[in-house]
């Protein structure tokens, strides 16, 4: 699909598209293309065949595979197997050449630890609490709720420290309620103390 000049509206550079046409109507549609040349490409057009188009191009690649799979000369070559020295050798590196296996899964990387200490250590289990007496509520909710109880101890950086707590704590909320608190393996104080190492 084409595009016109860009049109000097408001938006700079927008783009005026023309309504989708095949090389063929392109050409008929061009002022500038002469009668004689609209003669012989409709007279072309009148021909074609797709169907035969289709059959064409899968005898060509039928026969691009015979080529390619004809050996380089008039005798195959036999497959020369490797010296005890060469097969030994390879080995270090012959897992690299075997197949992907569909069983085959790519080993999960450890999970990376805390980097930084914990800025809410010391009231994780009062965030706990809020959060299981009001699971409504934002993580932002909660920040600025703490903000206002414990003043300029909390910047607003640590904002998005707080939003991966209640990320993790919702997720064991909704394991409990689908699976039951025993199938959990957490009580509320496990996850207390598990969520501020």
């Amino acid at each position: 699909m084409g595009w016109e000049r860009p049109t000097h509206t408001k938006q700079r550079g927008a783009k005026k598209y023309h309504p989708p046409a095949t090389p063929y109507q392109r050409l008929l549609a061009d002022t500038r293309t002469s009668e004689e040349v609209r003669r012989q490409v409709t007279a072309i057009h009148g021909t074609l065949d797709p169907v035969q188009l289709l059959r064409t191009i899968r005898a060509s690649q039928q026969e691009l595979v015979e080529i390619a799979d004809r050996p380089t000369s008039g005798e195959a070559v036999a497959p020369i197997a490797p010296t005890m020295e060469q097969f030994l050798s390879g080995l270090r590196t012959a897992w690299r050449e075997d197949e992907v296996r569909p069983t085959n899964k790519p080993k999960e990387k450890a999970r990376r630890g805390r980097r930084r200490p914990n800025p809410f250590v010391t009231v994780t289990a009062l965030l706990h609490e809020w959060f299981e007496a009001e699971p409504w509520r934002t993580s932002r909710e909660l920040f600025e709720r703490l903000q206002t109880e414990q003043p300029g101890v909390y910047p607003d950086g640590q904002l998005r420290t707080l939003q991966r707590r209640l990320k993790e704590w919702r997720r064991e909320m909704a394991h409990k309620m689908v699976f039951g608190a025993e199938a959990a393996g957490e009580t509320p104080e496990r996850a207390s103390v598990s969520s501020s190492t």
